[in-house]
């Protein structure tokens, strides 16, 4: 039993003297192959770093030549981040105004800042220009930098621009005249926001359309809650004059005639504060036709009876692609529509009209390769400084060259886009239409077609 023992032993050890031997073996020869292939790594020239763009590199250290390339590589990356600085534009660098008493101009963009709305009127030649305070399209926006604001003060003087010239649009969202309380009360409070940054810019008027009755209410009593909300309004700023727009006619819209206008007016209280702005898109759309002298001279003599030429403040200088009395709210370019270059012939020699904001709400497109894409305001603009002459010096014949002029213009700057500035759609081989393509964005943000009031108050 013991001699067993023994041997079984004997056999134990046997085999962990051989297992350790063989384990030995093992490493020394593993050591040998990680010795060799570390010094074949050795032997290798080191690998040039390779950078990505814009970002520096990694290096061991003791490579003086990867180190250049980092120190390099972060110089051009700063050179890369530095901001060219923007150079503040000077009066000088753009073309002399007219200079006559119709103050004429365009609904220009403020993309970018407010204070590139002075910019964009003195590119085109404007005396006056209208601009959105914030989104049209939005109950809320972010208030104006202290350094828009700025700016805006000092583009204003150096460019010479009056704040009686400056005509700002409300938003299309806001009615005024709507019954319901909670609906009525959200439009108040976008509609007071315009007014506060109205003054935060120095401005003095604020153009606004009365709003609708959605259906819901008699015109008397939306009217009603309009002046109301003006009242409010004046109690809550202290200067700027609210300025109610004329409306083509079209649903329930209020304010198509001078009667409705004259109607909130005398409601309201402080009639310092209050005023009119005629568009003669929407006038002629409403059944007031003015396209000869005499049925100019008899629309504001009903505009005197109903309303009073004191509280004309402004104008919308439009054409209009619909016909008399249509109720259609459809602008269309100086000289091309039903309205003709005679009506703003009468218009821009009336002594009433002088002073005052005319502004142009016609369609505007891009064209490729010039300043803005605004050959189409600039053109309009030029003509309408023209027809302020005296009309011993233009006759039909002028004033037919004059239109072909404004069409040439308008038919090139079209090529790509619709009446409203948006890309037009062409047919393709497969039957689907795709937009074609554009350079540039439009400016073109004040064409009113697809406006519906009260359409966003529950957005």
């Amino acid at each position: 039993m013991a001699s067993t023992s023994l041997r079984r032993s004997s056999r134990l050890v046997s085999a962990a003297c051989t297992a350790s031997t063989s384990g030995l073996s093992t490493t020394v020869v593993r050591a040998a192959t990680v010795k060799d292939e570390s010094q074949a790594i050795a032997d290798k020239p080191p690998k040039r770093v390779r950078k990505k763009a814009g970002s520096t590199t990694e290096v061991k250290s003791g490579t003086a030549e990867a180190v250049n390339e980092v120190e390099e590589s972060r110089t051009k990356s700063v050179k890369r981040k530095k901001k060219i600085e923007a150079v503040e534009p000077m009066p000088e660098d753009f073309a002399p105004r007219a200079l006559n008493e119709w103050k004429i101009g365009p609904h220009v963009s403020s993309a970018g800042g407010v204070e590139n709305s002075i910019v964009n009127a003195a590119t085109i030649g404007a005396n006056a220009f209208a601009l959105f305070l914030k989104s049209q399209r939005k109950w809320e926006s972010s208030p104006f930098s202290a350094q828009s604001v700025l700016s805006f003060k000092e583009r204003m003087k150096a460019f010479g621009y009056s704040p009686d010239h400056i005509l700002p649009h409300g938003s299309y969202l806001v009615n005024l005249g709507n019954p319901d309380e909670d609906k009525r009360e959200k439009s108040y409070r976008c509609f007071l926001d315009d007014l506060k940054r109205c003054e935060e810019l120095g401005l003095h008027l604020y153009n606004f359309h009365p709003g609708s009755t959605v259906g819901q209410a008699s015109t008397e009593d939306s009217l009603s809650l309009v002046a109301a909300c003006v009242n409010r309004a004046h109690k809550e700023t202290a200067n700027v004059v609210i300025v109610l727009e004329n409306m083509a006619g079209s649903g329930n819209v209020l304010g198509s005639s001078f009667a409705e206008l004259g109607s909130v007016i005398r409601q309201v209280e402080d009639k310092s504060r209050v005023g009119v702005c005629l568009d003669t898109c929407h006038m002629f759309a409403a059944g007031y036709d003015i396209r000869t002298k005499e049925g100019w001279e008899s629309t504001m003599a009903e505009f005197e009876r109903d309303v009073g030429i004191q509280y004309l403040r402004g104008m919308h200088i439009n054409d209009s692609k619909g016909d008399l009395k249509s109720n259609k709210d459809r602008h269309e370019n100086i000289g091309l529509g039903y309205l003709s270059l005679t009506t703003f012939a009468h218009i821009l020699t009336d002594p009433r009209t002088q002073n005052l904001p005319l502004i142009l709400e016609t369609p505007a497109y891009d064209v490729p390769g010039t300043e803005n894409g605004m050959d189409v305001w600039k053109k309009e603009v030029e003509v309408l400084n023209k027809l302020s002459m005296t009309e011993e010096r233009r006759g039909e014949q002028q004033l037919k060259g004059w239109a072909d002029e404004i069409a040439d213009v308008v038919k090139k700057a079209s090529a790509g886009k619709d009446a409203k500035g948006k890309r037009k759609l062409e047919n393709t081989q497969t039957g689907k239409r795709k937009r074609v393509k554009r350079s540039k964005k439009s400016m073109a943000d004040e064409d009113e077609d697809d406006e519906d009031y009260g359409a966003g108050e529950d957005e």
